[in-house]
């Protein structure tokens, strides 16, 4: 795979799982990594120090996405590391909740909109001026794009969002060289699916896959790399599942 020396990279919800396996993965290809969190700022020290004790290069920037100039705040922290220079931007930060649509409230549903769909739009926007010739825009989609998987369908429909600004963006940026697409995981083990821990989970989800284990955050990593890197340089407006064939 082309190495990434040399690039800068942004990855949001960065302090743990999908977020922190994509930071390690980009480091390790010789990107600097700037670890975005929201709240979790231990667990991003913990990633930073982790890249820098492998010999990578990394720096950490929070901001709330919640909040409507969350990310107007984290580009201008970026832009303060980076400049006009940013080569990666993976904007994977995300909230999700499961819940009937009887019991869905409008606040929830506002803030899964707020930052998984609101937050990645607009950082787009204000890291403009620094995203240039052959830099890679990473969404993260979700199997919940394409297909009924339990009572999320308002995170499904912010997935389904993102899945359209791919292509929308794609459009719009590539005169400008800028390549836009997203991964799509399915179930990973990860805090945001805990559900996958129990036996009840791990059968669910088995049980609707090709590829017979569950997901680890790694599993995942690799996909987003291989988007962010030359080797992906003819693929834009696509949405690739990382799913282990589920739903098929």
């Amino acid at each position: 795979m082309t190495t990434l020396t040399g690039k800068t990279a942004l990855v949001t919800g960065a302090s743990r799982g999908i977020g922190r396996a994509i930071a390690f993965a980009l480091a390790k290809q010789g990107a600097q990594v700037l670890v975005h969190y929201g709240s979790a700022q231990k667990e991003a020290d913990e990633v930073v120090n982790g890249i820098r004790s492998a010999g990578g290069r990394a720096e950490k920037v929070g901001a709330d996405l919640s909040v409507p100039n969350g990310a107007h705040e984290l580009a201008r922290q970026v832009r303060q590391i980076v400049g006009d220079r940013l080569d990666i931007l993976v904007a994977n930060a995300g909230v999700s909740k499961a819940a009937p649509i009887e019991e869905m409230t409008t606040e929830d549903f506002d803030k899964l909109f707020a930052v998984n769909v609101r937050a990645p739009y607009f950082l787009v926007q204000q890291l403009l001026p620094a995203l240039t010739q052959g830099s890679s825009i990473i969404f993260t989609s979700s199997l919940a794009a394409r297909a009924a998987v339990g009572n999320i369908s308002a995170y499904a429909a912010t997935k389904g969002a993102i899945s359209t600004l791919v292509k929308q963006f794609a459009s719009l940026l590539g005169g400008r060289g800028i390549r836009v697409n997203a991964i799509a995981p399915g179930v990973v083990e990860t805090d945001m699916s805990n559900f996958a821990k129990t036996d009840a989970g791990r059968d669910f989800t088995l049980g609707m896959q090709a590829l017979k284990r569950v997901a680890q955050p790694e599993d995942i990593a690799g996909a987003a790399v291989f988007l962010a890197s030359d080797s992906a340089r003819w693929v834009t407006g696509d949405v690739l599942s990382v799913d282990g064939g589920s739903k098929l």
